[in-house]
């Protein structure tokens, strides 16, 4: 059986996700064969493994941390939010059904055989597993049907730490208060906090010292560390509320090339666009304001959980004559998976996958038609470029429930789950749409794109600026040593051991 290490938090956006990553690379440098786990996630970001199952962003990038590939049983349970009807829940990698929260409560019996399944499964091929809760695990409300917690805790019987953001201010109130409420819950589970650490904290640490001190003396738990507030790390966001503010977009260069991002209320995957943050050159903007839209040189309308309810506000904006000015302005206009349905003349849904509408007129730009089904494609692609012939092993991924049907024109691609050959996209002159989220993940693909707005500006193209893969791996050392040198490593593996 693997040895297990758990985080929990005070709040969502407290730092689990990034210390999982963390532990996981300081264990994978430690010589453990280690994996990430969190049971269940909910996140519009998301990610396809190798055999084609859809499981969180944060648990591929964590499993990546930890030198292995994902897989779905590090996710067992995935919910993608979609709005009044629920959420759309995924199970080992597969869509089940869309299911309120409390239908969905109904079944966690059913859940929590997933969850076990996967642990069972993951403590077999793997020495240590390290865990992330979700939330809070002292929401009173829902102890009763939690499955992603403190009962992963107790089912494992594995010391926890419980992690506060002090940036948001009673770091002290919301640590000690999750950790009482526990208390009177069950004893069993709070005696499974094995400590506290304070992230995200800014300034001379000495003057927490006199709380810290109060706070493990009220609480007979310890302290392990507190962690330093640090901006720019390469590691995407779980959701796009907690997308970047304009400026922290700022070009570096005097010279750049702006590129705007439609801000969807349902955007999905907008890791898609990660790449572009760190090139030099490039302005990325996250807007719908008109003005970002018809200066931008590139507009992308990002993929979408609800594609037909985003258009439908993006209409309301009057977005497609704002797109045909961006358009005249020299801009070049592209469309990833749900943005390149709105690109076309029309989508259907005559099985109410995603609306009660049977048909919506779309944007028009390109010559293609969408219709939803309930069936899910997920696969990862290789794809070679009908355009540009320099493009011949590109790597991306599908996740949609659209089939589009035109003259399909832009990629050759081989899907890797099932081998199959297809056709993807559609370009029509400063016009195109493609399924392929990660295509810009593409060191190649994407800095062609970025020097083709240079040379229209008359500007020298730059050949070659960074690997993002290399550039993550970066990142993943940086946030390791960081930990490393702030928490207290040794005697938190130490439990481990124990």
């Amino acid at each position: 059986m693997a040895k297990t290490l758990m985080i929990v938090g005070t709040s969502s956006g407290a730092g689990k996700s990034l210390l999982v990553s963390a532990l996981g690379r300081l264990a994978l440098k430690r010589g453990f064969k280690v994996a990430p786990f969190k049971a269940q996630n909910m996140s519009l970001q998301s990610y396809i493994t190798l055999d084609g199952g859809e499981i969180g962003l944060a648990q591929a990038l964590q499993a990546k941390a930890c030198g292995v590939e994902p897989e779905v049983h590090f996710n067992p349970i995935l919910l993608k939010a979609e709005g009044k009807q629920g959420s759309q829940v995924i199970l080992h990698g597969k869509v089940y059904k869309t299911l309120k929260p409390e239908k969905y409560y109904q079944e966690k019996d059913k859940l929590w055989d997933y969850v076990k399944a996967s642990l069972k499964y993951l403590s077999k091929k793997f020495e240590l597993l390290i865990i992330e809760g979700a939330g809070s695990p002292a929401e009173i409300n829902l102890l009763d049907v939690d499955i992603v917690n403190m009962r992963v805790a107790e089912y494992l019987n594995s010391p926890v730490f419980l992690v506060g953001d002090i940036d948001k201010g009673g770091v002290f109130a919301s640590l000690y208060g999750t950790m009482e409420l526990l208390k009177f819950y069950k004893a069993r589970w709070f005696s499974l906090i094995k400590g506290f650490i304070i992230n995200k904290f800014r300034g001379d640490a000495r003057i927490l010292l006199p709380g810290i001190k109060k706070l493990e003396k009220l609480s007979n738990k310890n302290c392990y560390g507190i962690i330093p507030y640090f901006e720019n790390l390469a590691i995407s966001e779980e959701d796009g509320f907690n997308l970047p503010t304009r400026k922290e977009f700022l070009a570096r260069e005097k010279d750049f090339i702006k590129i705007t991002v439609l801000r969807l209320k349902y955007i999905s995957n907008f890791y898609d666009f990660d790449p572009f943050r760190w090139e030099p050159d490039v302005e990325l903007v996250y807007s719908l304001r008109t003005e970002d839209i018809v200066n931008a040189d590139i507009v992308i309308i990002p993929g979408s959980k609800k594609t037909i309810e985003d258009f439908k506000t993006l209409k309301k904006l009057g977005i497609k004559e704002v797109l045909k000015k961006a358009l005249r302005r020299g801009a070049e206009l592209i469309g990833i998976c749900g943005g390149f349905q709105m690109l076309g003349e029309v989508i259907k849904d005559p099985f109410k996958v995603e609306s009660i509408e049977k048909e919506i007129k779309t944007l028009g730009f390109l010559e293609v038609e969408t219709e939803f089904y309930p069936e899910k494609i997920t696969t990862q692609v290789e794809a070679s470029s009908l355009i540009e012939k320099d493009f011949h092993k590109l790597w991306g991924y599908e996740i949609h429930m659209g089939r589009t049907f035109g003259n399909l024109n832009l990629f050759k691609i081989k899907r890797l789950a099932t081998g199959e050959e297809t056709l993807d996209g559609f370009i029509k002159g400063r016009v195109w749409g493609t399924y392929l989220h990660g295509i810009f993940h593409n060191d190649s693909f994407r800095r062609a794109l970025i020097n083709r707005h240079r040379i229209k500006k008359g500007w020298k193209p730059i050949e070659f600026t960074y690997s993002y893969n290399k550039f993550l791996e970066k990142n993943f050392n940086f946030l390791a040593d960081l930990i490393e040198k702030h928490l207290e490593i040794e005697k938190i593996f130490e439990f481990i051991k124990k």
